[in-house]
C-alpha cells in the first residue's frame, strides 16, 4: 500500500456524490457557492443583512432540519453576559424526546413502525425495535422515575452495558425532565462512584453484566461498591443480561433489598403513556464528564436546545444523514458519541445500529461481517480500533462485501497517515471519505468536520463545523491560521451547544476554558491550517491523558495509585503508543520502608485498572525518589513525559529541584 504523506490530496468526491448532498442542497437555496463561502455566511456576517452569521445559522437551521419548539424563542440568543454565558433560544420550550421519538410514534407520522436500533449481542442475537416500542418503553421508564420522586432538574445514573434499553433510558430521563448521567460501563469503582456523588444521582440504571470476548463481566457488584462510597443512591434499576429475572442464577447477582428492583419489575409494568414536558431551552438535558489535567472531573451540562440543534445539524450535513441509511459508531453510551449518534440520528427518524461485544470476536472479521450483513452505510471508529484491526492482515476485510459504506466517521485522537489511507482504502474502498471530526464532551459535537463534498488529504479534519467560528491563536491570542503556523485550536464565539458551565460551578469553568484570552475559548488542542485550507490537530496542549479517545485526567491515575498503602507520590503521564496512540505511564515514590518489585508493579497497575478502568491501566510502573517540581510544589509532568521520550527538555527555569531530573532518566 502506498501512503501518501498528509500533502498530498487523497479523496476526491464524486461528482454525482456532490450534487445530491445535503449540504450542496443547503448552499443552493441560500446562493451559496463553495465551502469558504459556506463557513463565512455561518460564522461571520450575512450579506445585507448585517446580522452575526452564527446566529442566522442557528436560526435558519430550526426550520430547515424541522426541530419542534412547543413554544417560538424570543431571540436566537441572549448575550448580554458575554459569549461564556450566552442563552440560547430563550423564551422557547423544547424537549429532545419530544424530536427524536414522540413524533416520530405518532399516529400518521409515517414512521411509527420504522426501525430506530439494530441491536446484535457478541452471540450473535439480533433485536430490532421501532419508534413505536422505544416510545412505549422511554414513558414506561418516565413513568418509574416519577414514581421515585423523580422532578424536573433531578440527576439519574446510567451505568449500563450497550443494549438497547439504554436509548429508552436516556429518552425517558428526558422525558420527566430529569439530567441523564451516563458512566461508561468500563469504569471502575472509584470512577463511577465520583460520576454519581458529584451530582448527587438518586437513582441509578445498572445491569448484572455484559458479554465481552465470551466471558460474562460482572457489572452489578462494581456498581454495589460505587454506590456505597457514593452515598447517595436511592433506588437501582436492574437490567438482566444474563439468563432471564427469576432464574436460579440471580443468586449470583448481590441485591439490596428496599433499593434494587429489576427491569421488568419496574419499567415492565410501568404505563406506557406518558405526556413529555415540556422545558425551558436551557433546562440541563445531560451531564457528561470529562478529564482534565487535576483534580476531579469536569461536569459538561448540556440543555435541551444545545444538544438537539448540535447533533442534528452535524448528522444532517457531516454525515449527509438519508432516509436509507443505517449508522453504526463504535462507542459506549457513557462516552459523547454514544449520546451523539441517537439524537442525532433519531432527530430524522434515522436508524442506528448497536453492537455490545469485542471488535474482533470470536474472529477478527467481526466488524466487517456484521457491515456486511446489516447493510451498513455509515461507520465510525476510532484511529485506535483501526490499528489494532489493521494488524490482521488486509484478507480480513476483503472477504466481505462493504460497498454499503456511503461514509467513514472518526474522532477521539490523531490519526497517522498509514492506519487512515488503510482505512480509506480496504473499509471504504477507496470512495467513502472519511469524516474525521473533532470537537469535545464540552459541545457534545465538532469545532472541526470536513463536509462530505470535500476534497481529503489523510488525517485532515477539513475545517470549522459550520456555525462554529472556530479560529487557530497564538500565545497572545491573535489569528495565525492564515500563517500555516501551529497554533492553540480557539472558538471566538459560543454555539448553542457549548456548555451552559461546570456541574461544580462557574469559577472552573471559566479557568479551564475562558482564562487563556479575553473573550476566547482554549480547546487545549494544538491546530494548524495548511497552504491548501485544510486543517490538522496535533495533540493536546495540557496534559489530559488520551487512551484510545477516552480521555482521562492525570489527578485520577495518580489518586488511584496514592491509595495503595505503599505508596507515597505519584505522577501520571501520556506517551505514545502503536496502538492506542496514547499510553499511561506512571512514575512512583514509595512510602519508607517499601521495596522495590515487580509483584508491586503489577499490583499498582491492577489498582489502576479496577478503579479506572482496563485502558487507563498504567503500562509501565517505574520508582523514583523525587519528582521535580515548581516553586509551589507542583509537578512538572511535561519534564517527565520529555524525559521518558528521550525529547529535549526546553525551559527548566521554573524547576524547584534540578536534580530530581537525573533521577527521573534513571527510575526502574
Amino acid at each position: 500500500m502506498d501512503v501518501p504523506d498528509t500533502d498530498t490530496v487523497v479523496h476526491e468526491p464524486d461528482p454525482a456524490f456532490v450534487e445530491d448532498a445535503n449540504v450542496t442542497r443547503f448552499m443552493r437555496e441560500h446562493d451559496i457557492e463553495d465551502y469558504d463561502e459556506l463557513i463565512e455566511r455561518t460564522t461571520t456576517e450575512v450579506p445585507g443583512v448585517g446580522a452575526s452569521g452564527v446566529e442566522w445559522f442557528w436560526d435558519e437551521l430550526v426550520d430547515y432540519l424541522d426541530v419542534d419548539f412547543y413554544e417560538e424563542y424570543d431571540a436566537v440568543r441572549d448575550d448580554s453576559e458575554g459569549p461564556q454565558f450566552s442563552r440560547w433560544y430563550p423564551g422557547g420550550e423544547i424537549n429532545v424526546a419530544h424530536n427524536t421519538l414522540d413524533r416520530h410514534a405518532a399516529v400518521g407520522s409515517g414512521n411509527r413502525n420504522r426501525v430506530a436500533c439494530i441491536w446484535e449481542g457478541e452471540g450473535g442475537e439480533v433485536v430490532q425495535r421501532t419508534y413505536h416500542d422505544l416510545y412505549r418503553e422511554a414513558n414506561r421508564v418516565a413513568n418509574v422515575l416519577e414514581s421515585y420522586g423523580v422532578e424536573t432538574g433531578d440527576t439519574v445514573g446510567l451505568y449500563m452495558p450497550m443494549v438497547p434499553e439504554v436509548i429508552s433510558i436516556l429518552y425517558g430521563c428526558f422525558k420527566v425532565g430529569a439530567i441523564a448521567v451516563p458512566i461508561f460501563s468500563g469504569f471502575g469503582v472509584d470512577a463511577t462512584a465520583t460520576r454519581l456523588a458529584d451530582p448527587e444521582c438518586s437513582v441509578l440504571f445498572t445491569a448484572d453484566g455484559f458479554y465481552r470476548r465470551g466471558s460474562e463481566v460482572r457489572l452489578k457488584p462494581t456498581a454495589d461498591e460505587a454506590i456505597e462510597e457514593a452515598g447517595c443512591v436511592e433506588n437501582v434499576v436492574v437490567y438482566r443480561r444474563f439468563g432471564d429475572e427469576g432464574d436460579e442464577s440471580d443468586a449470583d447477582v448481590p441485591w439490596t433489598e428496599g433499593r434494587d428492583e429489576w427491569w421488568g419489575d419496574t419499567v415492565g409494568a410501568a404505563d406506557s403513556e406518558y405526556e413529555t414536558k415540556r422545558l425551558p431551552s436551557d433546562a440541563e438535558s445531560m451531564l457528561l464528564y470529562s478529564s482534565g489535567t487535576t483534580g476531579k472531573p469536569k461536569g459538561i451540562v448540556h440543555t435541551h436546545a444545545g444538544v438537539q440543534m448540535q447533533t442534528a445539524k452535524e448528522i444532517h450535513f457531516g454525515f449527509d444523514q438519508k432516509p436509507e441509511d443505517r449508522f453504526f459508531w463504535v462507542s459506549d453510551i457513557g462516552w459523547m458519541m454514544g449520546p451523539w449518534t441517537l439524537i442525532g440520528n433519531h432527530t430524522f427518524a434515522g436508524t442506528i445500529f448497536m453492537y455490545e461485544g469485542a471488535p474482533d470476536y470470536p474472529n477478527p472479521d467481526r466488524f466487517w461481517e456484521m457491515i456486511e450483513r446489516h447493510r451498513i452505510t455509515t461507520f465510525g471508529i476510532s484511529p485506535t480500533a483501526i490499528r489494532a484491526l489493521r494488524k490482521y492482515g488486509d484478507e480480513e476485510v476483503e472477504k466481505h462485501d462493504l460497498s454499503s459504506l456511503r461514509l467513514l466517521g472518526s474522532t477521539g485522537e490523531p490519526w497517522d497517515p498509514e492506519s487512515w489511507q488503510w482505512f480509506y482504502e480496504h473499509v471504504g474502498g477507496g470512495e467513502a471519505p472519511i469524516i474525521n471530526i473533532s470537537g469535545g464532551t464540552e459541545i457534545c459535537g465538532c469545532f472541526l468536520m470536513p463536509m462530505p463534498t470535500q476534497p481529503l488529504k489523510p488525517c485532515s479534519l477539513g475545517g470549522p463545523g459550520l456555525g462554529m467560528d472556530i479560529d487557530i491563536a497564538d500565545s497572545s491570542g491573535e489569528s495565525i491560521a492564515d500563517s500555516h503556523e501551529r497554533g492553540f485550536l480557539v472558538a471566538r464565539d459560543s454555539c448553542p451547544s457549548m456548555t451552559k458551565s461546570l456541574w461544580e460551578g462557574d469559577d472552573r469553568y471559566l479557568d479551564t476554558y475562558w482564562s487563556s484570552w479575553d473573550g476566547l475559548w482554549d480547546h487545549g488542542d494544538w491546530a494548524q491550517k495548511d497552504e491548501d485550507g485544510f486543517w490538522f490537530l496535533h495533540g493536546r496542549a495540557d496534559d489530559a491523558l488520551n487512551v484510545a479517545g477516552r480521555k482521562v485526567g492525570p489527578a485520577e491515575v495518580e489518586g488511584a495509585l496514592i491509595e495503595h498503602d505503599a505508596v507515597n507520590q505519584a505522577a501520571a503521564v501520556g506517551v505514545p503508543d502503536d496502538t492506542t496512540g496514547t499510553a499511561v505511564v506512571a512514575y512512583v515514590v514509595l512510602e519508607d520502608g517499601i521495596d522495590e518489585s515487580d509483584d508491586l508493579r503489577e499490583e499498582l497497575r491492577g489498582v489502576v485498572g479496577d478503579e479506572l478502568g482496563k485502558p487507563f491501566r498504567p503500562r509501565e510502573i517505574l520508582f523514583v525518589d523525587e519528582f521535580p517540581k515548581t516553586q509551589s510544589g507542583k509537578i512538572i509532568r511535561r519534564a517527565i513525559a520529555s524525559i521518558y521520550a528521550g525529547e529535549d527538555l526546553g525551559d527548566m527555569s521554573s524547576i524547584e529541584n534540578p536534580e530530581s531530573l537525573e533521577k527521573i532518566e534513571n527510575a526502574s
